[in-house]
């Protein structure tokens, strides 16, 4: 086990890519419908805040690279209310919040859905129990 304060220690993720074929495209739904904080565009990328964690924009730098991203679950604390923004604001849901696993104190919430690219996401929300 390492010490707290190891260089060589992997404490946290700094940027999540997400692979788009129309970047333009891609920032109005992570801005205008997600709700992201856009941070900075470059040629052929964009980058936006998610609580910490930079998330990339870009178009595939190679052929191989071309494909769907690896699936993001955000966190939010009401699933409900976020759901129904989300789809007033025209995100393409599979199904509707609901829970995947009850744990100790709390239940375990998450609804996918899908960005421009068709790329699969999710949000997912931990709600204790009263």
């Amino acid at each position: 086990m390492s010490t707290a304060n190891s260089s060589s220690e992997i404490n946290g993720i700094a940027q999540i890519a997400v692979n788009v074929h129309d970047v333009k495209r891609a920032i109005e739904f992570y801005r205008d419908k997600l709700g992201l904080r856009f941070l900075f565009e470059i040629q052929n990328a964009a980058f936006f805040d998610c609580g910490g964690i930079r998330v990339m924009l870009s178009l595939p730098e190679k052929p191989e690279f071309d494909r769907p991203a690896s699936l993001i679950y955000y966190n939010v604390a009401d699933i409900h209310a976020m759901y129904e923004l989300l789809l007033s604001r025209g995100v393409r849901f599979g199904d509707k919040p609901h829970i995947v696993a009850q744990l100790d104190n709390a239940d375990l919430w998450l609804v996918a859905f899908r960005d421009a690219d068709d790329n699969l996401l999710a949000l997912m929300s931990q709600v204790p129990r009263k």
